[in-house]
Order: structure tokens, then C-alpha cells, then sequence
């Protein structure tokens, strides 16, 4: 017999640990990865609806950030001369979270589609501090979806 949500105890352990997230940059593992993150907002206009003021979606937008501690120039150097001879190419990027002490073992990954980056970091340091960078970067919500979930 199954039980019942509120019946089943949540531990701390059973929490995510972002120790265990990885990332690939086409089909690249980012060793180096320090931060994770893509968003998905739904783009609003006002409707009114007799006298109340309501909202229709009318788009979606994707926003993302990828942040690295920097060890290698990760192919930075390719998009700038590719944005300086006016080209804009685009990447898949697959995010996975896979902690060994979730439940029953589940893990979670998304792959995203049709990503351009908005900034390149070339060059970033402060002293006595690891070097980081970040590459905030868009993608079309329609091409991108969860591969595996947690149920």
C-alpha cells in the first residue's frame, strides 16, 4: 500500500548537492564548471478582462549563465572571430544534476537547444582569488527539455 506525501519524511540528506551538477558545452564536459544556471520567463502582456487587469503570454524567453573557473581559453576564440566576420553560431548545452545520495538514485537533465552567447570573457582576474568567468548565453524554449526528472 502506498503512502500517503505527508506521511514520507524528508531527510537532509536527500537534498541536492551542487557538487554533483555537471555540464556540456557541445558535447564537451566543463571539468572546470563552477555555476549553473537557465531560466525560462513568460513574456506578458496586460489583458483586460471587464475591470480587472489580467495577462496573456505572449512569448517565452530563455536566459542562462554559465560560470567557469577559468583553465582554458574555452572556445572563446572561436565565436569572437565568428561574431567578427558577422556570423552568429550557436551551441547545445546539457545540464545535469546526479547526486549519489538522492532518492532512489534519480537524477535530472536538461538539454538546451540553439544557444547563443551574449558575452565572451576574455580576460577577468583579481588577486588571490581563482579566475572565473561567466558566459550569460540565451536559448529558444522550444528547443530545449528535460531528458530525465525527478517524479
Amino acid at each position: 500500500m502506498a503512502r500517503a506525501a505527508e506521511d514520507i519524511k524528508y531527510r537532509g540528506n536527500r537534498r541536492w548537492n551542487g557538487s554533483w551538477g555537471k555540464v556540456w558545452w557541445d558535447n564537451e564536459l566543463l571539468f572546470e564548471i563552477s555555476k549553473f544556471e537557465a531560466n525560462v520567463t513568460a513574456d506578458r502582456e496586460d489583458v483586460l478582462v471587464g475591470i480587472d487587469k489580467d495577462s496573456k503570454i505572449v512569448s517565452l524567453t530563455g536566459e542562462g549563465t554559465i560560470t567557469i573557473k577559468s583553465v582554458i581559453n574555452r572556445n572563446i576564440n572561436k565565436y569572437l572571430e565568428a561574431w567578427k566576420n558577422g556570423l552568429d553560431p550557436r551551441a547545445t548545452i546539457v545540464a545535469l544534476i546526479d547526486d549519489p545520495d538522492a532518492v532512489d538514485g534519480q537524477k535530472e537533465r536538461t538539454t538546451f537547444d540553439n544557444v547563443a552567447f551574449d558575452k565572451l570573457a576574455m580576460m577577468s582576474f583579481e588577486k588571490g582569488k581563482v579566475v572565473e568567468k561567466e558566459f550569460p548565453f540565451r536559448f529558444t524554449p522550444s528547443d530545449s527539455q528535460f531528458i530525465e526528472t525527478i517524479e
